[in-house]
């Protein structure tokens, strides 16, 4: 097989997309993106990459791009990713992810790309009971956004039952945090609700302070526990995924995260650490959809698809946020 493939990305001018089209350039294959720029910035995409401003979910734009090359492989990165938001407004989220991941699916099929890796999410598993979550845990998830998820992880594997030669790799974030070393790429998303993000947006002076959503979980301080890993780690792992499925692998569904669990606390006192700046933080109410802890157990990937993380550290992934969120704020 080439070592150069024709790569096509959708959602590539967003925060994990952007870090991983730049990893798939520097692996010397040929991307394609197709964004809207709903919440991703033109800016962020290599002009190494092709770069199409436009839905993923448009079947005849979709149907166009695809006619023009032969695709080896999708990465569907497009979608909306706040849990809070999905709540509010559900048919949004099974608008924008589940219905737009089908039309791509069916593009896809058509034009026998037959290689699919895709955006998926730890809030599949909802409220687990046992951790380290793993990956044989059933979907039970208790906010739209994992639903909206978790029905494209259904139509995956459906479409990969009936087509024998399409395969998928499911790939469930865990939370996403930090910038790229170099300090070339980080998070741009326009009202971020990160606490990573937001944290260092107020150690930047960019925000007042930092809201803590909960006080009462079941967890050692009675804030939310989660599981952060560094975005050049998970784009990685999509390099990863995608040389797996080239060498024959079967479709499957993979856990991305460090194992490690981090509360709400600990990550303010820690972005305060790295960062030397100290900003109000103020105690609200829960907010609809939040368990109380999530963290992985991610023997699988690091076995499976051989990924090796190498910024496995929370101070790290701390301060590359809080270095990019001083960087984005001069470029303004």
């Amino acid at each position: 097989m080439s070592d150069t493939l024709n790569l096509l990305v959708t959602g590539g001018a967003g925060y994990i997309g952007s870090h991983a089209v730049s990893q798939l350039l520097e692996a010397d294959h040929r991307v394609t993106v197709v964004d809207n720029l709903y919440s991703g910035h033109r800016w962020a995409v290599s002009d190494s990459a092709e770069f199409i401003e436009g839905d993923a979910g448009d079947p005849e734009l979709m149907d166009e791009v695809a006619s023009r090359k032969k695709f080896d492989a999708v990465f569907h990165f497009a979608g909306h990713i706040e849990v809070a938001e999905s709540v509010q407004k559900p048919l949004k989220y099974y608008g924008n992810n589940s219905c737009v991941s089908k039309n791509l699916i069916q593009v896809c099929l058509k034009h026998k790309i037959n290689h699919f890796i895709f955006s998926s999410t730890a809030a599949v598993y909802g409220k687990p009971e046992t951790f380290p979550v793993t990956e044989d845990l059933p979907g039970n998830p208790i906010n739209p956004y994992g639903r909206s998820k978790l029905v494209t992880e259904w139509m995956l594997s459906d479409a990969a039952s009936v087509n024998s030669d399409f395969k998928y790799i499911a790939l469930r974030y865990f939370n996403v945090a930090g910038a790229r070393l170099d300090g070339t790429l980080g998070q741009a998303t326009p009202n971020a609700t990160h606490l990573i993000k937001v944290a260092s947006q107020a150690a930047c002076g960019i925000r007042s302070g930092v809201d803590i959503y909960g006080t009462d979980y079941n967890t050692p301080d009675g804030t939310c526990i989660r599981d952060y890993i560094h975005v050049d780690d998970l784009a990685a792992a999509h390099l990863d995924a995608l040389l797996y499925l080239r060498s024959g692998g079967s479709s499957d569904a993979f856990n991305c995260g460090y194992g490690n669990g981090f509360s709400v606390r600990e990550i303010i006192e820690t972005v305060k650490k790295v960062s030397g700046a100290d900003f109000q933080v103020s105690e609200k109410g829960r907010r609809a959809g939040d368990p109380d802890q999530l963290y992985c157990d991610p023997s699988r990937i690091k076995k499976i698809l051989n990924w090796k993380p190498r910024f496995d550290r929370i101070d790290l992934i701390c301060e590359t946020a809080f270095r990019w969120e001083k960087k984005l704020n001069q470029m303004k």
